[in-house]
């Protein structure tokens, strides 16, 4: 059985903040993973990550954790950073397409976690036009994209973990809808 190595690059959903338990989104899904897996994981989260760091990272923090004698793949965890940042969608959109091309060059496999909600309708706004960008250069890649928005922009349980979070952060809910959303679209392929 080969061995896989996953670098995970992400904002600070990453890191499991706000989370009670401590686990986040990426907890969850390890936790279902077969016992007998043969997997390195090897989460980088960035708070306030835009796509302009990501690319930074893929080069200087990812590539180099990836190894010729097992499988590797990349998990993009997008988050809505580039927004406040004043990126373009154009800039959002080419950066994430210079990252995934660069990995296909590499042989790395791909997967990629679209942002979520807020919560703030106007600024969720310009997330669903963020998230549609994104979706679009993984989809014309044939790439895997976890579209985290539409199903969570009006989930009664997200919102309330929103809003009750000082830092706009998910709680256990919103960690386990996102493990749920990643394990239901293609994680395990």
């Amino acid at each position: 059985m080969t061995s896989i190595r996953a670098v995970i690059l992400g904002d600070e959903l990453l890191t499991a903040a706000g989370d009670p338990k401590g686990i986040g989104w990426l907890g969850r899904v390890q936790a279902r993973l077969p016992a007998a897996s043969d997997i390195s994981m090897f989460p980088l989260p960035m708070i306030g990550e835009t796509s302009s760091d990501l690319l930074d990272r893929f080069k200087s923090e990812a590539l180099p954790r990836f190894s010729d004698q097992s499988e590797n793949k990349l998990i993009l965890c997008l988050g809505s950073s580039d927004i406040a940042a004043g990126l373009t969608i154009s800039r959002s959109r080419l950066n994430l397409a210079t990252v995934l091309d660069d990995a296909i060059r590499e042989g790395i496999s791909v997967f990629v976690i679209g942002p979520t909600p807020t919560g703030v309708p106007e600024f969720d706004a310009e997330v669903n036009h963020l998230s549609d960008g994104f979706a679009d250069v993984v989809k014309r890649r044939q790439l895997t994209y976890v579209d985290c928005f539409s199903p969570l922009v009006e989930h009664e349980g997200w919102l309330k973990e929103l809003t009750e979070s000082s830092r706009r952060l998910p709680g256990q809910v919103g960690y386990g809808l996102i493990a749920w959303l990643v394990m239901n679209r293609g994680w395990f392929e």
